[in-house]
């Protein structure tokens, strides 16, 4: 596995909406902004629920069929974290802007492949859900997510948390997975060949980093210990994020 640096994260960035988020991380960083529960056009009602709005913009021209994937994936997703039954008939909307990505590959927004969509979902999933929180919008759990890679290194299969761009064009497979707070499996997108054994490995990785909780035991300490399931602990970057903000905001007190 490469190193990585640890995630970055601002919340409150933009100070006309309801609620905002910058989030840098593996070479990505994105800035959300959400408004609502406000109310919902005529075409956008729904009789029991709020809709969510997901919109995708990409780092330098107009999006394209790669956005509206993105934001399919992560409107099904987000959908199943708000409360959307409190606020029938209301918007929920979620703009994310793509501000910078490694080696600028999303600059090129015909350049459409699912592996490379795949990589910048997890920096996409965490912007949403901080942003969420900042808006103060209710949810039944956060979330958060990871990429994670299977390539040959060395004559070695290794998997690679937070590839590069370089690493999933040479890699065999791609995998990003989400998690709720509560343990959940939210989301599992896979692009490539893999063996069902090899999607176990990518899925007992990826849910140690999404759900680790505080000393870990027995055969988890070990998993967590070994050199190829490294990462940030994405649960306790979330939590310490949103502990930072409350801190500040209620300093002059």
């Amino acid at each position: 596995m490469t190193a990585t640096t640890a995630p970055e994260a601002a919340l409150g960035v933009l100070p006309r909406s309801d609620g905002s988020a910058k989030y840098s991380h593996a070479g990505y960083t994105v800035t959300a902004s959400v408004n609502g529960p406000i109310e919902a056009q005529r075409r956008d009602e729904h009789a029991y629920e709020a809709h969510v709005d997901v919109v995708v913009r990409p780092a330098a021209g107009v999006g394209g069929t790669r956005e509206r994937h993105l934001e399919s994936l992560l409107q099904s997703s987000l959908s199943q974290l708000i409360l959307v039954k409190n606020f029938p008939r209301s918007l929920i909307q979620i703009v994310l802007q793509v501000e910078d990505s490694p080696e600028n590959d999303y600059v090129n927004t015909k350049l459409v492949q699912a592996s490379l969509n795949l990589a910048i979902m997890p920096a996409l999933v965490q912007t949403a859900v901080l942003a969420l929180l900042s808006a103060g919008v209710p949810m039944r759990a956060t979330a958060t997510a990871t990429a994670i890679a299977i390539a040959r290194q060395d004559g070695a299969q290794r998997i690679i948390v937070d590839p590069s761009p370089r690493e999933i064009e040479t890699g065999r497979s791609v995998h990003v997975l989400a998690f709720t707070s509560h343990g959940g499996l939210l989301l599992a997108e896979s692009e490539g060949d893999f063996t069902v054994r090899e999607w176990d490995e990518v899925y007992e990785t990826a849910r140690a980093i999404c759900c680790r909780s505080a000393p870990a035991k027995d055969g988890m300490a070990m998993l967590l210990d070994d050199e190829a399931t490294g990462g940030p602990d994405m649960r306790h970057f979330l939590r310490s994020t949103m502990e930072s903000k409350v801190v500040a905001d209620l300093h002059w007190k």
